[in-house]
């Protein structure tokens, strides 16, 4: 059973010859050698090179993001600004318009005002002018019936005598200071 378990173990694991061991420990070492003397150098020369790219895109990214972030802020001042110029814009507007408003009230109630006068004139001088046309046509009429009754007085000679008295006695008694008009 030993020399099964024997003949066992030398089945179980395959090793190669020392020789071929020998071989292909220094082929490795040759290999490993060439690959460290060349390979490596320019694997680690490349690895170095994207890992620079990789970064300085990663500063250029932060350098572009903080720019972005100064511009953002620099713009959001401006369009603060704007805002606030445009609202003292719209103030300054309603005020202007509410001067314009009540120059413009003013003047129509002194336009307004300038009529009434003027047609209170034209009616105090429309007033006028028919009372003048009105004394006018009185007088008129009167010095007619004052002639009239004069013709009246006098075609009767008692009357026109006792007229001419009483027009007497009366200029008589307005031509004195303390007359009344009439005499007793």
């Amino acid at each position: 059973m030993i020399a099964a378990l024997l003949a066992a173990d030398e089945t179980r694991f395959i090793l190669p010859h020392a020789v071929e061991m020998i071989f292909g420990s220094i082929a490795f070492f040759i290999l490993f050698g060439f690959l460290t003397w060349k390979v490596f150098p320019q694997v680690n020369k490349t690895l170095a090179e994207r890992s620079n790219k990789i970064r300085e895109g990663l500063e250029k990214s932060e350098e572009a993001k903080s720019e972005a972030e100064r511009l953002l802020e620099q713009y959001r001042r401006q369009l603060d600004e704007a805002r606030g110029d445009a609202q003292k814009i719209i103030e300054e507007s309603k005020r202007t318009a509410e001067s314009l408003r009540q120059e413009l009230v003013a003047k129509a109630e002194k336009e307004a005002q300038d009529i009434v006068t003027r047609a209170r004139a034209d009616v105090a001088g429309e007033a006028e002018r028919a009372k003048q046309q009105l004394r006018a046509e009185l007088a008129s009429l009167s010095l007619e019936l004052a002639r009239r009754v004069i013709e009246r007085e006098l075609a009767q000679p008692e009357s026109a005598r006792e007229f001419v008295e009483r027009t007497i006695q009366e200029l008589a008694a307005t031509a004195s200071p303390g007359g009344n008009g009439r005499t007793s």
